[in-house]
């Protein structure tokens, strides 16, 4: 998986970031770990819903189109959930440990960058 950022308005958002993007790293996402931490996300690519089944934590997620704009926030999904949609423009997921991210200052529609973590500021 790489590693990197993801960008909100300009400035950094999340720190510590993991892409998924192989079809064995975005089916495994993140089951079977036992936390993510604070600060932390994991972004899966060609996701449009997501499950719990399986997960050791709830999670709050923030699902993306194509253009990397916000189509739908979920809060505090909490393991067991059969699926949860992101809506039929949404393209990837950004997941992270419920309360792990500040997510006070992201709307719909609002847009978001990725950047890698060797990139230069």
């Amino acid at each position: 998986m790489r590693q990197g950022r993801i960008i909100h308005g300009g400035a950094v958002w999340v720190e510590k970031a993991e892409r998924a993007e192989s079809f064995a790293d975005r089916l495994r996402g993140l089951l079977g770990r036992p936390s993510l931490g604070s600060g932390a996300a994991l972004l899966i690519e060609r996701c449009g819903s997501i499950h719990t089944v399986g997960m050791r934590f709830a999670i709050d997620t923030v699902f993306l189109d194509r253009a990397w704009r916000v189509v739908r926030l979920r809060r505090d999904v909490r393991p067991g959930r059969l699926m949860v949609w992101g809506g039929w423009r949404a393209a990837r997921v950004l997941e992270s440990e419920t309360g792990g991210l500040d997510l006070s200052g992201i709307r719909v529609g609002d847009e978001l960058a990725w950047e890698e973590e060797n990139a230069q500021r």
